[in-house]
């Protein structure tokens, strides 16, 4: 019956074109989640593959919508070469070998699909689950904060050492352009390499701000979703859905700006650590270069939401967190966003002293909190009085709410104008899905 539902309301929203806005959230004229999106990958089809890619490529290539591709163990784009994806495309990731992509520093991938025809990484298993495959990988020449360059040699086993240094990443470009993604999806990636390492949906690491991101998808990862280290970038209209780790999580000296994009948390397919956003500067004091830039990232428009059906229970179990953590010499502002059903909202650092010139590096103005088990604390501090008589003056223009995620969008404005937000509020209400059974 959920299944009928629910398809029954993307047939409806086909017909009923969308109009309305609203100053909070993820939002639009048109309907830009129609067509390339896909909450229900796991009943996709993508075919047997037809050709395979492995090792180093180091010539140009097009990938083409007539093929499906199998990526065999570590793929490597190297030698400045460009891998160009034809929209359409599919490419799955090999499950026994680990599969994965990654574009090299000074190569690039054009990855331009359509709203219509996306790019689609996905898993080559008949039961896809998180964590089938690797992911795809972006190393950049952007700057890192980290001493000397970084490497992700750690991601591929059995790496030749020649193949060492296809795997660093790292230097003072700030310009550098690794291509561009858009319309593209990443299905079931995160593959567990070890006992603390996991691939993500999409790594990037010291990517150049002329390297553009528009609407990307990441499903069901089995780690991060979208996991950026250092580099100068944009992200706009990026989707993170049901992913065990973090959705958007930045670090290293990372200066970037996200708008418009969206993070769908199931409390049952999270791990403990997970958060919607997460904005650290390092992991250990040891590796920071204080010479170096800390990470600073700017926000607007998003919209982070957990599917909890009863959130005080799910609290109780320890199965929901907070939905953005700011770590310790990070800078972070984020406007007109909505964060709906957390355990708090907001949590800083304990390293974070709460003064003006700290509170002053992390912005949060025209948010919309609701439903959330308390709004911003500082780690293992249940006494937030100061944080709440903060960023609760009316010169910041916060609103806390009580309501049910199927009212936080209304636009009251345009009560009789079907919002396309309405569409997420159906795919929260649908979340007991096929796709969260089936996972471990």
């Amino acid at each position: 019956m959920k299944n009928i539902i629910i398809t029954s309301f993307l047939i409806l929203y086909g017909f009923t074109a969308v109009f309305a806005q609203q100053e909070k959230g993820i939002k639009g004229n048109t309907n830009w989640l129609d067509n390339w999106t896909e909450f229900r990958p796991s009943q996709e089809d993508y075919g047997e593959p037809t050709k395979i890619l492995t090792g180093n490529i180091s010539e140009d290539m097009q990938l083409n919508k007539r093929d499906v591709y199998l990526l065999m163990g570590s793929v490597f784009i190297t030698n400045n070469a460009v891998l160009k994806i034809e929209p359409g495309t599919v490419i799955l990731g090999d499950y026994k070998s680990k599969g994965s992509l990654t574009i090299t520093k000074g190569a690039s991938i054009i990855a331009k699909g359509e709203s219509t025809d996306p790019i689609v990484f996905s898993s080559n298993r008949s039961v896809k689950r998180p964590g089938d495959w690797g992911g795809l990988v972006i190393l950049g020449e952007a700057p890192i904060n980290r001493f000397g360059s970084g490497s992700a040699a750690s991601y591929y086993s059995n790496l030749s050492p020649r193949d060492y240094a296809n795997a660093n990443y790292g230097g003072d470009n700030i310009e550098s352009n690794s291509g561009i993604l858009k319309h593209v999806r990443i299905e079931y990636a995160g593959k567990r390499i070890s006992e603390d390492t996991y691939y993500n949906g999409l790594l990037l690491a010291s990517v150049g701000k002329e390297t553009k991101f528009y609407d990307i998808m990441i499903s069901h990862a089995g780690e991060d979703a979208f996991e950026v280290w250092g580099g100068n970038l944009s992200m706009f209209r990026m989707v993170s859905y049901k992913s065990k780790g973090s959705d958007f999580k930045f670090n290293y000296g990372t200066r970037a700006h996200i708008a418009n994009s969206l993070a769908i948390r199931s409390p049952y397919a999270s791990n403990g650590h997970a958060r919607c956003l997460e904005v650290k500067s390092y992991d250990s004091k040891e590796e920071f270069d204080f010479n170096k830039k800390t990470t600073f990232v700017s926000a607007t428009n998003l919209t982070f939401l957990n599917s909890s059906e009863n959130l005080e229970a799910d609290i109780k179990m320890d199965l929901v967190k907070e939905a953005v953590y700011v770590g310790v010499s990070s800078l972070l502002k984020v406007s007109k966003s909505v964060i709906s059903g957390f355990n708090p909202a907001v949590i800083l650092d304990d390293d974070i002293t709460v003064n003006q010139n700290n509170l002053d590096g992390i912005r949060l103005t025209d948010m919309y909190f609701n439903n959330c088990n308390g709004n911003i604390f500082t780690e293992n501090n249940s006494n937030n009085e100061d944080l709440e008589n903060w960023y609760g003056n009316l010169s910041f223009a916060n609103v806390y709410s009580k309501s049910p995620n199927g009212e936080t969008f209304i636009d009251y404005n345009n009560k009789r104008k079907p919002d396309y937000r309405l569409r997420i509020n159906k795919i929260m209400a649908t979340n007991n899905d096929p796709d969260l059974e089936k996972e471990d």
